[in-house]
């Protein structure tokens, strides 16, 4: 396992997070799994210099206090932690916030099923595609924020 850093969920809804944890446990996710009620504490927790860096973000958008959009909006313009990659996991199949996610440099955009089974397939294919996808290792040049990908059942996404 060469990386288990966890992954950082922005959610505010209770049943969501506890939804999204399930899926983890039951896919058998290696990475811890951060937990931010809105985009305020996603930042500051990124900030926060003693919590391990996310490898990927997982972005509700409708939220309290600062949504998704507001979030990426700082976050995508912070040196240091634009290169994370954030992929949004919301209810929302509004046209302007799919635009607005991918203008504001998102991985990718899934709509949360509303049966568990389906939920679980999708937390599967976005652990896929970080299986499949190369990064560059943190660190190295012109990587500034960058990280390896998530690990799954001892693989690395």
């Amino acid at each position: 396992m060469r990386d288990a850093r966890p992954v950082l969920l922005v959610e505010d809804d209770t049943i969501d997070a506890m939804t999204v944890r399930r899926a983890f446990r039951d896919l058998k996710l290696a990475n811890p799994l951060a937990h931010a009620v809105n985009g305020e504490e996603a930042l500051a927790y990124l900030r926060n210099e003693t919590n391990s860096r996310p490898c990927l973000i997982l972005l509700d958008l409708n939220m309290p206090k600062m949504n998704g959009i507001e979030f990426l909006e700082i976050a995508k313009v912070d040196q240091a932690l634009r290169r994370i990659p954030v992929v949004v996991l919301t209810t929302s199949s509004e046209e302007r916030d799919v635009v607005d996610s991918f203008r504001l440099s998102v991985a990718g955009y899934v709509i949360k099923p509303v049966d568990y089974h389906n939920f679980v397939d999708a937390v599967r294919t976005i652990n896929l595609y970080w299986t499949l996808s190369e990064l560059p290792v943190e660190g190295s040049e012109n990587a500034d924020a960058s990280c390896q990908t998530p690990v799954a059942g001892g693989r690395q996404l």
